[in-house]
């Protein structure tokens, strides 16, 4: 059983958002959502029974003055969003995952995250990381990795702990998602290949992040991010231009009502531009692919308390919505 959304008076910024839902039974469908919760079946509105949102980013210059048109047209036949499942917004290619992005964040893992027989005092830890960040911006390397599209999840969906997973976090993040082909793209350049936003949750079991076997071989990603739905994605893609500032957009996640992370974008220490320019020096990026920008302070681990079976994870980013899910613990087999 998953948790069900919750309709509110403002879903989001802007005039519309896209979605991905489905009737009780029904395929998934491309949606055009209203900030009033009501909802249009964009493969009527566009005659395309095989329309899916990737479709629409695929062809996004021409795509959003009809959709702009489709949400400013009150005659047409709209539905209530309480009516639909809300999937994951869009399937994406690739998926792009940022670490070490938030300053304050990364400070508090490096002191979390002690090396064995490192005993120094925790100030002069957090001092070295504090160098380690401003060095990395000078030299303008973001720290970018591959995901899994495997484990994305919908916004509303549950989430299951695997028994092997010895300590989940949660990390919440600001994800772009690309509407223009991008390689190699300046920083100047990489928004206008950016079609919207949206709200990822880019889970991580703490235990596994690091090879013990081998610790020269560095991270396991593979192992520590991507079992199924470790990234539940959404509720919506929010045009880019009804997105303010990206540079100030709050960032707040709740475990079971409870605050956990609470800051702004203004943390980062890469912007979306450097990260999606960065990224597109090596990668070609396609339409529909997400770059997450990494999870700010307030992870589990300052906390010193993990995800468990009954969780239940909100998280929210300014103007694009809310997505809320309930962790449960995976059946012994």
């Amino acid at each position: 059983m998953s948790v069900k959304h919750e309709p509110v008076s403002a879903l989001f910024a802007g005039p519309f958002a896209l979605a991905t839902l489905s009737a009780p039974d029904g395929p998934a469908f491309p949606a055009l959502v209203t900030p009033d919760s009501e909802v249009l079946d964009l493969r009527a509105a566009l005659g395309d029974e095989q329309l899916a949102v990737r479709g629409l980013l695929e062809n996004w210059e021409t795509a959003l003055p009809r959709l702009r048109t489709l949400a400013a047209d009150g005659g047409l036949p709209r539905l209530p969003l309480a009516d639909f499942r809300v999937h994951a917004p869009v399937e994406p290619r690739q998926v792009f995952q940022s670490g070490a992005n938030y300053r304050q964040h990364v400070i508090d893992l490096h002191v979390a995250h002690r090396a064995p027989g490192d005993d120094r005092p925790e100030e002069e830890r957090r001092a070295e990381a504090a160098e380690i960040m401003d060095r990395r911006a000078a030299e303008d390397l973001p720290y970018v990795f591959i995901g899994l599209p495997s484990a994305i999840t919908g916004p509303y969906d549950d989430v299951v702990l695997p028994a092997w997973a010895e300590k989940p976090d949660w990390e919440l993040e600001l994800a772009a998602v690309i509407g223009r082909p991008a390689h190699r793209v300046s920083v100047e350049e990489a928004l206008g290949h950016v079609a919207g936003y949206t709200i990822a949750n880019d889970l991580t079991d703490r235990a596994t992040v690091f090879r013990r076997d081998m610790p020269q071989i560095g991270t396991d990603w593979l192992r520590s991010k991507n079992a199924p739905g470790f990234t539940p994605l959404g509720p919506w893609i929010v045009p880019a231009g009804s997105v303010a500032d990206t540079g100030d957009l709050r960032l707040t996640l709740k475990l079971n009502g409870e605050t956990m992370q609470d800051e702004s974008t203004k943390d980062m220490i890469f912007d979306v531009a450097r990260m999606v320019s960065y990224a597109s020096q090596t990668a070609r990026l396609l339409p529909g692919d997400l770059v997450l920008t990494g999870s700010p302070a307030g992870n589990g681990m300052h906390w010193g308390r993990l995800l468990r079976d009954g969780d239940v994870m909100e998280g929210s980013v300014t103007g694009l919505g809310v997505q809320r899910t309930r962790c449960v613990a995976e059946v012994a087999r």
